[in-house]
């Protein structure tokens, strides 16, 4: 699939011509549309523009990031936040998030539905290869209809391409827009030309696979609460060969394991510029090769959720007395350099910093003891105060060090440089370059993981717990645990892991998916499926917050946020779309 996507900038400039403005509804001009089906090669170029469009979440530094709508991660700056508008309660049914998104997941299932209503006639290929491409599509069609249903509840269901004024289809209910997924990923799992898995290393990793179509068809299950479905179909997918990665975590988000047997699907990533994911660029900061523009930070909530690696849960008046008693801005000396200049630490003390608590030499390795012995998943996520991070924007491999007030990049000090130098926010070490190790600083060639085999078996766990299963669910949620190198549950003598009942195991599973799948955007949609995005996003206090919790600037709830409006624009030009409650 490298090579398959190195050929997909000249397929899809060659087949893709007059997209319209409103929903891309039609991918080809007239001429293409016909032709593509004609032969083999022309027909695969249009499952490329299929696959293609997956693509568009990861290879543009503007491409909206969903987990810094969930509850893990926060938008880097006032300016981004204008795109994060939903965060800020002032969002109307205009805004481009709606729109832009309404629009993409339109243009793959008008792609997808090209090559599932055409390449059935395609001449001189095999029926099984028709049929595998087909099967390939449907995927793709259920994928962007999941992601649609999961924001809209319910929108119009097109199976075939259409001319632009005939797409007036009113909303079809929530319920049916499941089932057509569930059906479409019925007919990929039914498809017996679509492979099980693919071995490493394969041309055609990256393609559809039956684990990825039962893992996706599970999460559908999940939304309609059927739980003993949804368990049968993520049972299946470790039967069919995937598990979980045996090395370390950390080691999971790099190009050596891309294609290990934990990744069920993944967004192929080639490094060419607007073929290769930008997360390195968005998540990096400066002193990242090909200079990072620290677009989004890791929320302070969710940093002090990382258990201590025995299980304990984190407290802060553990490592430092009083720490919860004091405000947000007394406690920021907690956080501040050694050997501060007089300069520095006056500013500090005009900030508000309780200065009297400030260790002149030893306050760096007070704070570091806070992050060391945690759940290791944390700093292989996160760079936390004190810690190295080897940075490569100079063109050579330097060691930098996180540390506050801010002073300079270059020697002696070393300092890490976000694009927001006078606030001090978690950084993100998932999916940033190390050193130079990538030719292309901007478009990195590792594949970005839509369903980990590890995500699964946390889906599984939490359909079991909702079965009344807990001391099923426990075993599985410990294969997760034991990889990580923390305390599985319900250890013995280790009250800290012991599970209590269903709630308790309700929560520690949204707490071991949140620590698994950090950065990688997919959590947003389980925090709207399991009604939790408003209680562990905007909850008083939270916000864009400075690492020791003072508010930065603040999250507002509205009570039409757990619907997505229907873009306005798209309401104006199919007069039987309705709209979504409190929007307007």
């Amino acid at each position: 699939m490298k090579k398959y996507h190195i050929l997909l900038a000249v397929a899809v400039s060659t087949i893709a011509g007059g997209c319209n403005d409103f929903l891309d509804r039609t991918p080809y001009d007239e001429v293409g549309n016909k032709a593509v089906f004609s032969t083999p090669s022309l027909a695969e170029s249009v499952v490329t523009g299929a696959y293609s469009n997956l693509r568009a979440d990861y290879n543009s530094t503007t491409a909206v990031n969903f987990d810094a709508l969930s509850s893990v991660l926060d938008p880097g700056d006032i300016a981004l936040h204008q795109r994060y508008e939903y965060l800020l309660g002032n969002i109307q049914s205009d805004n481009a998030l709606f729109s832009n998104r309404w629009k993409r997941l339109y243009e793959g299932i008008n792609r997808a539905n090209d090559v599932i209503n055409n390449m059935g006639g395609v001449p001189e290929m095999t029926d099984e290869l028709k049929a595998c491409r087909i099967a390939e599509c449907k995927f793709i069609r259920a994928y962007s209809y999941y992601l649609l249903n999961a924001c809209w509840r319910g929108v119009p269901i097109y199976l075939e391409n259409l001319a632009d004024a005939e797409y007036t289809k009113p909303r079809s209910t929530e319920e049916q827009v499941w089932q057509q997924c569930i059906d479409d990923l019925t007919d990929c799992i039914d498809c017996e030309s679509l492979p099980d898995k693919y071995a490493a290393g394969s041309s055609d990793w990256g393609r559809v696979t039956k684990g990825a179509a039962y893992a996706l068809r599970g999460k559908v299950y999940m939304w309609l609460k059927k739980w003993s479905d949804a368990e049968a179909d993520l049972r299946k997918v470790g039967e069919l060969g995937y598990k979980l990665y045996e090395g370390n975590y950390a080691d999971l988000f790099t190009l050596a394991n891309e294609h290990c047997d934990e990744m069920v699907f993944s967004i192929t990533m080639t490094e060419l510029s607007g073929m290769g994911n930008v997360l390195s660029s968005v998540y990096g900061t400066r002193a990242t090769a090909g200079y990072g523009h620290s677009q989004f930070y890791l929320n302070p909530t969710f940093i002090d959720s990382y258990e201590w690696a025995d299980g304990r849960p984190f407290k802060w008046d553990d490592v430092i007395e009083g720490y919860s008693t004091m405000s947000p801005k007394s406690r920021s000396v907690f956080f501040l350099r050694d050997n501060m200049s007089a300069e520095e630490a006056a500013n500090m003390q005009a900030y508000g910093s309780d200065m009297s608590q400030y260790l002149e030499s030893g306050n760096e390795a007070r704070i570091a003891a806070a992050y060391a012995g945690r759940d290791p998943r944390l700093a292989a996520t996160a760079i936390t105060p004190s810690a190295q991070y080897v940075g490569g924007s100079t063109g050579s491999a330097v060691t930098y060090t996180m540390r506050f007030p801010y002073r300079s990049m270059n020697a002696p000090a070393f300092d890490i440089l976000t694009e927001q130098p006078s606030n001090y926010r978690y950084l993100i070490r998932k999916f940033v370059t190390v050193g130079t190790e990538y030719a292309n600083p901007t478009f990195n060639p590792v594949d970005i993981p839509v369903i980990r085999y590890a995500g699964v078996l946390i889906d599984l766990a939490e359909c079991l717990n909702e079965q009344n299963k807990t001391d099923d669910a426990i075993p599985v949620l410990n294969q997760v645990r034991n990889r990580a190198g923390v305390a599985p549950l319900n250890q013995p003598g280790n009250d800290n892991v012991k599970v209590t009942g269903k709630d308790d195991m309700r929560r520690r599973i949204i707490n071991e998916q949140h620590w698994e799948l950090a950065g990688e955007g997919v959590l947003y949609f389980d925090e709207l499926r399991r009604g939790t995005w408003r209680s562990d996003k905007f909850f008083t206090g939270n916000g864009m917050n400075e690492i020791w919790g003072e508010v930065i600037l603040p999250y507002q709830w509205r009570d039409n946020y757990g619907l997505w409006a229907v873009p306005r624009a798209e309401i104006d030009k199919n007069g039987n779309l309705t709209q979504n409650p409190g929007w307007f």
